[in-house]
Formats: C-alpha cells, structure tokens, sequence
C-alpha cells in the first residue's frame, strides 16, 4: 500500500466523534475565514493606504500573509499528526483571530503588515487542519461531499469577499474587514472545543517535535518565496538583493535536507516524495497553482482593457468558474468510481489544458460572453482535477500520516501559485515590453487603462501579453497531465476505511 505499518493500522479507526453536523459548520466557518481573507482586503486598500500612508510597500499586506500561510502549511501538518487535529485547530484559531484584533488595531502600514502576518501564521493552520479534519470525519465513499462543501465555501468567497469588503470600506470602516473575522471565528472555535472529540491516541513516550526543521523550512521558504514574490516588482531580478534572497534560500535548501535526514520525526518526512502515488499529486497540484495565476490574475485586466467592461462586470467573467467548479468537484465522486481517481484528474486537466490554449484564439476584442464561456468551461474542468486527486491522495494514507501528507499537496500548489505570479508576470511584462518598448510593464499600461489614456496599441499589446500568459498556463495543465500520466499509479493504493 506504501504506507508505513503504523499508519496501516491506524487508518480504520475513527479519527474523530462528537455530532460531525456541528464540527462540518465549524470547518466551514474556519475556510470561510482563511477564504475571504484572501480577496476581502483587495476592495480596502486604498482607504487604508489613505489613513495609514506606506502606497510603496502595501503588496505587503498581501504577500506577508500568503508567505506566513504558506511556509507554515507543512509545520501544521506534522504537528497535527503528532498532537491531534483538535490542538492544531484550536491554537491556528486563537492566533488568527489575534492577528485579526490587532490589525484593526494597526497605527501605521508597518504595524499592519507585521499583523497580517501574524494572521497567516494562524491561516496556516485553519487551511491545512480543516483539509485533513474533513478526511477523518468520512469514510472514502462519502468524503467527495465534505471536500466539494469545502470548494463550495472557497467559491462564495471569491465572489462575495471583494463587494463585502467594499461595502464595509466605504459605508463603516476598513478595519471592520478584521473585526468582522471574530465573531465569525469565536462561533467555529467554539463548535470545535464543544462538539470535536479526538479519541485518545496510544501512548509512545514523549512525543518529539523536530522544531529545527520546522524553523529551517520556515527560513527557506520564507527566503525563496520573497525572491519570488518580490523579483522584478520591488527590484529587477537579476539585482543584488534577488540574488542574495535565492542564494540564501539555496543554501537554506541544503541545510533542510541536512537536518531533515537527521531528525527523528522529520517535519518534511522523505516518504512525502518516495511514494509516487504522493509525489505525483504534489507536482500535479503544484502546477494547478501555476496556471490558476493565468484567470485570477490576468483576466480582469483583459476584460477591463480589451473588451472594454466595468470593474464589476470584469469581476464576473473571472467569478463564474468558482460556480462551474464546486458543481464539477461534487459531481466527480460519480466519475472517479468508475474509472478511477488518476484517470478522472487526467480528464479533467486534459480539458483544462485545451480551454486555456483555446483562449488565445478569441478575436480581437470580442464579445464578453467568449471568455466568460471559457472561464465557466474551466472551472467545470478543474474541479474534475482537483477534489479527486486530494481524496485519492488521503485515502491512501493512516490517521498519523493524513496531516502531513494534505499538508505537502497544499504547499506544492501555494507554491505553485507564486511561481506562476512570478513566471506569468515576467512572461506579460516581456511581451509588453516587446510591443510598446521600453516603457512598456503590465504596472505602467494598468495605470493607463485606469486613467482612460492607453492608445489602441496598448490595448493589443495587452490582449497579446495575456494570451502569451494563457498559452502558458495551457502548458502547465499539459505539465500536470504527463506527471499523472507517467508518474502516478493506474490505481491509488486506497487503505480500507
């Protein structure tokens, strides 16, 4: 089964009692927050860059939070392995709802920066816990129904998080964008403490946690996803501080593996990339991450610029593939019992592959409903990719080793997701750059299109720049279907429930 003896024989018993009606609200309370932190702040920024100052540095408030979020998914994960689930929940919880009180309490862009990352160190764990929560709380054949609820809280999010924290910037105050996290989070805390009963786990000793590997993996990835984030934004790539942020996350790369070897309970345990059932999920995801960047991204600008819509109008072309998706995602237990869970993700990143390398051959400028077609098309895809490879990839490991493995599959696609912001950004820039000269950067023509000043070149320039980007995500999806293709096993070695 490729899987260890221990988990083998913990993989049946129940990981979780009490009245699972109340801890699914509280698992969907708890994604609902980590879910509409990531697009509510977007609305506020320039009421709070208004009443604190810092414009030059506030892609922070985004990027310290995704960083926090991302570097700590595998700590989280590992420790909920060694503690329990209910532990790990509880204490993501109070720091994220912490990291919410003070933000609103922020007197100057640094001090909020500094809390939105304090709110990522707690996201980190509401993101990979409630995952793993969701597989110990179903058996296989009814766990598509917790994942796809899951997708579904994800999908009203993205929709309703910018209007919400809108409303609440123009008609209250931004800083109810953090306050109206904790009555929220105080309900799912307290349906978690109340109604989540882990049974006891047998005692081995003292249980040992491998906090230099957790502070050597924060180190690196905290290194390398700045370069990233950062690169060709806040300096060029090839400027000193570039290279000196990816030499030193390098280097720190090797003293993971050096420490990782040497620790008892590795954080980052070798087993997550010797199987191939799990290596193959976490490239396959990862690039899912990669080519997400392609619509979430670089959509609005184009429905803005070329087809001439509204903000709010543009915000629906990019929205209806989170309504295509959780249907897609709930649908899928259907297909993947029939042929399986690889043969199902094949299909569904097949599809996706051919709607993103169709999407350059929109005519110019077209007509909304083309690309909202494709976006609709493209969420229907995903969703078939997606959910079966995270409840394949949980079923085919124990209680001790779920954490740690849902927590690997999503740092490969939050990982994804920055190299795609960086690779799609300096893919746009290039091309730009090529059509317009030298001043041309996807920054530059934005400020343009708001301004109501870019000639029609630019507007061509930028149809060509996000269709280079799309042809790219195409290639990504291609990437994805080849792993599972030739790396993943015909069929998941499922453990019994």
């Amino acid at each position: 089964m490729g899987s260890t003896s221990s988990a083998a024989r913990e993989a049946a018993r129940p990981a979780a009692t009490g009245r699972r009606g109340a801890v699914v609200a509280a698992l969907m309370l708890s994604m609902a927050l980590a879910a509409l932190d990531a697009t509510i702040v977007s609305t506020a920024v320039p009421q709070i860059v208004g009443d604190l100052g810092g414009f030059s540095v506030f892609s922070w408030l985004f990027s310290g939070y995704l960083l926090a979020v991302t570097v700590t998914l595998p700590v989280y994960g590992k420790l909920s392995d060694t503690f329990g689930r209910k532990p790990v929940l509880v204490a993501g919880s109070v720091v994220f709802l912490a990291g919410s009180l003070l933000c609103a309490l922020a007197w100057n862009m640094g001090a909020l920066i500094a809390f939105r990352v304090v709110q990522g160190l707690g996201g980190g764990a509401l993101q990979g816990t409630v995952q793993t929560l969701a597989a110990d709380l179903y058996p296989l054949k009814d766990r598509s129904r917790i994942q796809s609820k899951l997708s579904t809280v994800w999908a009203v999010s993205a929709v309703a998080g910018p209007g919400l924290g809108g409303v609440l910037a123009a008609y209250a105050d931004w800083r109810w964008i953090f306050l109206v996290n904790l009555p929220i989070g105080a309900v799912a805390l307290w349906l978690i403490v109340r109604h989540l009963h882990e049974p006891q786990r047998e005692s081995g000793g003292h249980a040992r946690v491998d906090w230099a590997g957790a502070l050597a993996v924060f180190a690196c990835g905290g290194m390398l996803l700045t370069a990233l984030v950062q690169g060709g934004v806040a300096w060029p790539w090839l400027s000193a501080p570039s290279l000196a942020l990816f030499g030193a996350g390098l280097a720190l790369v090797a003293v993971v593996v050096l420490v990782e070897r040497r620790a008892a309970e590795p954080i980052i345990p070798g087993w997550v990339w010797r199987r191939r059932t799990i290596a193959a999920v976490n490239l396959a995801l990862g690039a899912l991450g990669l080519l997400m960047v392609a619509p979430s991204v670089f959509l609005p600008t184009y429905a803005q610029s070329v087809l001439g819509l509204a903000p709010v109008a543009a915000g629906f072309v990019l929205s209806v593939w989170t309504l295509s998706w959780p249907v897609s995602a709930a649908l899928s237990q259907h297909v993947y019992r029939r042929i399986g869970f690889r043969n199902t993700a094949m299909l569904g990143i097949g599809a996706a592959a051919l709607i993103l390398f169709a999407f350059p051959f929109l005519p110019y400028p077209g007509q909304a409903w083309q690309p909202t077609l494709l976006m609709l098309l493209l969420g229907a895809a995903l969703g078939l990719f997606q959910l079966p490879l995270i409840v394949g990839v949980q079923s085919t490991v124990g209680w001790a080793e779920r954490g740690t493995t849902t927590a690997s599959v999503l740092f490969c696609r939050q990982t994804g997701q920055t190299v795609g912001a960086a690779v799609f950004g300096a893919v746009a820039n290039g091309v730009l750059a090529a059509r317009l000269g030298s001043a041309g950067d996807l920054d530059s023509v934005t400020r343009a299109l708001d301004a109501g000043t870019a000639p029609e070149a630019t507007r061509r320039a930028i149809a060509e720049a996000v269709h280079a980007v799309y042809l790219g995500a195409s290639c990504a999806a291609a990437l994805a279907f080849l792993v599972l293709l030739f790396l993943a096993p015909r069929k998941f070695p499922v453990l019994k429930d």
